[in-house]
C-alpha cells in the first residue's frame, strides 16, 4: 500500500497514482487540517438531522442504507469547499480529466452494530462504484475523506488489492479472502480506482465513523444527481469556475430550441467537454 504525505514530499502524487494504478489505490495523509475536520464532523450531523426531516424516517429506512448522507450541499454549503481541495484537484486533473465532473458526493455516518446484529446493505456487500471496464481507461476515480481515523475496529473501508480494471470479476470467496481495512488517520484522502472491489467494514467501537466519498468521472457520464438543478442556479453561479465545472455547470442538457441556438458564450455546455 502507498502512504504520501503532500506536505513533506514533493513527489506525492507521482507516487500516490502510482499506487492507485498498481494496486488499485492510495492514501494521501494530513490532507485536512484539525480545524476542517472539526467543521465537518459538526456540520455532518446537521445535514444528518435536516435529512431526516425533509425525506422522513420511512423513506431512508426502506432505501436500505447506513448513515449515508446524499446531496449535502443543499442542506449546507460547507461542503462545497472540499471541491476546492488542491490534493484532491490535482488528482482529478490527472486521473480522469481537468473537465471531469462530480458524479457523486456522500457523507457516510458508520453507525456501531447494535448486539452484534450487522444489517446486509450495499455499502458492507462487496462492490465497484463504477462496474464498468474500458481495457485499463480510468474514466472514474474516487477519493474518500476520513474525517475519523479508520480502523479495523470502527468499520474502516474493505479494499480488495490487485481488483481493478478486472474482467471477469473475482469471486465472493475471493473477495472475502483478500480484503484488508484502509487503515488511516483522520484528515487523510483515501483514492481508489472506481472499478476496485470494496465494502464499508463492520463498525464495533461503540461509535460512529464518519467519511466523506466523492466520485468524479468523464463530463459525458450522466451524474448520480443533477447538482445544477439540486442546488439552484444561485448557488452554482456563487461558486469558483473550477466548482462551477465540477458541479456540471458546463455540461447541461438543453431543453428547448432558444437554449440551443444561444450565443456560444450564453451555451449551457463548452466545448471539448470530455
Amino acid at each position: 500500500m502507498v502512504i504520501v504525505d503532500p506536505k513533506k514530499n514533493s513527489d506525492w502524487l507521482e507516487e500516490l497514482l502510482g499506487g492507485v494504478r498498481d494496486v488499485g489505490y492510495a492514501i494521501a495523509v494530513n490532507v485536512l487540517e484539525s480545524s476542517f475536520i472539526d467543521q465537518a464532523r459538526a456540520a455532518m450531523y446537521r445535514v444528518q438531522e435536516r435529512i431526516l426531516a425533509n425525506v422522513g424516517p420511512e423513506r431512508l429506512s426502506r432505501a436500505g442504507e447506513l448513515g449515508v448522507l446524499r446531496l449535502m450541499p443543499k442542506f449546507d454549503d460547507f461542503f462545497i469547499q472540499f471541491l476546492e481541495i488542491p490534493e484532491l484537484l490535482s488528482v482529478i486533473d490527472h486521473t480522469v480529466s481537468q473537465v471531469a465532473v462530480l458524479h457523486t458526493q456522500n457523507g457516510f455516518i458508520l453507525p456501531p452494530c447494535q448486539n452484534g446484529e450487522v444489517p446486509q446493505v450495499f455499502q458492507n456487500s462487496f462492490h465497484q462504484d463504477f462496474p464498468r471496464v474500458f481495457n485499463g481507461y480510468m474514466v472514474s476515480v474516487n477519493a474518500m475523506f476520513a474525517i475519523d481515523d479508520f480502523s479495523q475496529e470502527n468499520g474502516a473501508t474493505l479494499v480488495v488489492p490487485g481488483t481493478h480494471q478486472k474482467w471477469p470479476p473475482p469471486d465472493s470467496d475471493y473477495l472475502k479472502a483478500n480484503a484488508v481495512p484502509v487503515v488511516c488517520l483522520a484528515g487523510s484522502m483515501v483514492v481508489f480506482d472506481s472499478t476496485l472491489w470494496h465494502a464499508a467494514g463492520i463498525n464495533t467501537s461503540g461509535r460512529d465513523r464518519l467519511a466523506v466519498n466523492h466520485q468524479f468521472t468523464g463530463s459525458y457520464i450522466k451524474q448520480q444527481i443533477d447538482y445544477v438543478r439540486a442546488l439552484g442556479d444561485d448557488m452554482i453561479i456563487a461558486q469558483k469556475p473550477r466548482t462551477q465545472q465540477l458541479l456540471g455547470w458546463y455540461t447541461r442538457v438543453v431543453t428547448s430550441l432558444d437554449e440551443y441556438y444561444r450565443n456560444e458564450s450564453e451555451r449551457l455546455y463548452r466545448k471539448g467537454q470530455g
